[in-house]
């Protein structure tokens, strides 16, 4: 990519980073205001110097020495009032601003397709929600204060200094080119390391968020040293980028001062010598100089704010990376209100990108009421099956059908309120069970329907006994419950969901056998008017299934009653001598 490209590609990341501001145009104005205020009073306080040092102090005329005094308390009380307008009207800008890229970042995580979480860390996400946003935080306020308030301070000073002395006014006009080469070239070094900054930040939050997460096994496994070892390199590598922005900002700042001193050093050579500029007296000279000061303040501050800016413009481009990846596709317009639960699946063939097939011609009917148990060796493509007629993947062909509606047809939200789900792993909120339970119509909250769920799934016992009953929070996750207890409150929840296609994803994996015989009785009662589709790692769970579809390497290889696959001697009374040799040898 070219120099000029990527300048373009700068200036169209700003351009669009501003555009978040235009509901708040308003307020910007005002801001704006604020800042021409602010501007003003820099202008008249180096004004107000001449007739203090050549009336005051020279001539002691006593008309300037009563009102200069007070004029600077004036000038200086207005001040503030444009101080305030601006800053407090730019920060008021900005978290409009962040608010609202904030919500679009959770908007999208909210609509992006499972795929997308498969393949990247949540770490990254939440390094954007946090990290990058606060960079763009900076650069929608602070950048743009400066380079208004005190690019108008700027001009209004350079205007009014040739007024009052072209010759040495035009001397700046010189130097001027060679300042702002300097801060072109290291723009885009600053971009650069600040995108290293970004990514090197998710590696961060990565690796922590893991840490949290694999805590126990961490310390089982011996793995503190290697983990220690991992944060260390990245954070490291984090330290070395900041400290080449630092310095690069610590060169590039003072050559551009040294250019401006040059400058300045011309200047009082030049007005020293009545040669050159004659009529120069003490409060002329004054005055001059004091907006050269003045001048080079603000010009300082210019040059300095390049390392926020492109810092900015890193971060808006990782959010706006982020923010425009494709949502779910979801091309469907029907609503469907009631449905019975048929299910048909015709040749229907699943990949991940371009891998082989995970899935290879499937085809499969499910009568309304029927429960299917599908079952396989790992990675025979059950779980990603299931997941097809949720839409969490989409078909590479063939067709899925419910009722006789093709759910390509249906809109995602429609498809997916009439089907339940309960996982091998379960997510609850850091919520309230009760919560946690009603999680599909918080709405409406139905205390009597919430009982009846719990106690359904048998739960209901030792929900009452938690410190709150089913006001307790669970915690992260559910980390203040048990694997058994977190997987009967999901199951409670997909009970009272009351959809009529119901999947259990090996739903009763982590209970004990007492609590699993109460759950398979709950869930024998629920099944008998759905249509339900189990996945089944313990054969015994599944042994009173309508249909078995046995699966293997992506295909279905055997389907029929248990007692009919039993009799085949083929894949799956191999699966179940394997078990029942293992059940009853623990």
């Amino acid at each position: 990519m070219t120099k000029q490209s990527q300048n373009n590609d700068a200036v169209i990341v700003y351009r669009r980073l501003l555009s978040y501001a235009v509901p708040y145009w308003k307020i910007f104005v005002l801001a704006v205001i604020g800042m021409v205020i602010y501007a003003g009073t820099e202008v008249s306080f180096a004004q107000i110097l001449e007739p203090m040092m050549d009336g005051g102090f020279v001539e002691k005329d006593p008309e300037s020495m009563f009102w200069v005094p007070i004029l600077m308390v004036v000038i200086f009380s207005v001040r503030i009032i444009g101080t305030f307008l601006s800053e407090y009207g730019m920060a008021m800008v900005a978290r409009g601003v962040i608010r609202d890229l904030r919500a679009k970042i959770f908007n999208k995580v909210m609509n992006l397709p499972t795929s997308y979480f498969d393949k990247t860390s949540s770490g990254s996400v939440l390094s954007k929600m946090i990290y990058d946003i606060e960079q763009i935080a900076a650069a929608t306020s602070n950048v743009v204060i400066v380079l208004i308030r005190d690019g108008i301070t700027v001009i209004g000073l350079l205007v009014w200094m040739l007024y009052r002395n072209p010759l040495l006014t035009l001397i700046l006009f010189v130097i001027a080119p060679f300042a702002i080469a300097i801060v072109y070239a290291i723009s885009k070094r600053f971009r650069v390391i600040n995108t290293r900054i970004q990514n090197s930040m998710g590696g961060v939050t990565d690796i922590t968020e893991e840490a949290i997460k694999a805590n126990q096994e961490i310390k089982m496994f011996g793995g503190q040293e290697f983990e220690t070892h991992r944060f260390s390199v990245t954070n490291e590598y984090n330290r070395r980028q900041h400290l080449k922005i630092v310095a690069t900002n610590a060169i590039s700042s003072p050559i551009v001062q040294l250019i401006v001193v040059i400058a300045l050093a011309v200047m009082i050579s030049l007005a020293t010598n009545p040669e050159y500029l004659p009529g120069m007296t003490a409060g002329k000279f004054v005055a001059f100089m004091m907006g050269m000061v003045l001048l080079l303040q603000h010009a300082k501050r210019l040059t300095t704010i390049n390392m926020t800016l492109q810092r900015g413009i890193a971060a808006a481009q990782s959010v706006f990376s982020f923010i425009d990846i494709e949502d779910e596709i979801d091309l469907g317009k029907k609503e469907i209100k009631n449905i019975k639960g048929d299910v048909k699946f015709e040749h229907v063939n699943f990949k991940y990108n371009d891998e082989a097939d995970v899935l290879s011609d499937i085809s499969l009917t499910i009568n309304a009421g029927e429960t299917v148990a599908f079952v396989g060796r790992s990675g025979a493509g059950k779980s990603t099956l299931v997941s097809l007629l949720a839409r969490f993947y989409d078909k590479t062909s063939g067709s899925i059908k419910i009722d006789g509606y093709d759910i390509d047809n249906l809109s995602l939200a429609n498809l997916r309120s009439h089907i339940a789900l309960v996982s091998q792993n379960v997510t609850l909120f850091n919520d309230t069970v009760a919560h946690n339970i009603a999680y599909s119509d918080l709405e409406n909250l139905d205390n009597d329907k919430i009982i009846s769920a719990a106690k359904a799934a048998n739960a209901y016992d030792f929900i009452e006994s938690l410190p709150d009953g089913f006001d307790t929070i669970v915690g992260e996750d559910g980390v203040l419950l048990s694997g058994g207890q977190r997987q009967r409150i999901a199951i409670a929840r997909a009970i009272f969901k009351n959809a009529p296609i119901l999947i259990l994803d090996e739903a009763t994996s982590a209970l004990d056998t007492e609590s699993e015989r109460h759950i398979q009785t709950a869930l024998d009662a629920l099944i008998k008017t759905r249509t339900t589709l189990v996945i089944a790692h313990r054969l015994s769970t599944i042994e009173e299934a309508d249909k078995i579809v046995v699966l293997d390497k992506g295909k279905i290889v055997e389907l029929g009653t248990h007692k009919e696959l039993i009799s085949k001697d083929g894949h799956y009374a191999a699966l179940h001598q394997i078990q029942f040799k293992t059940e009853n040898a623990s």
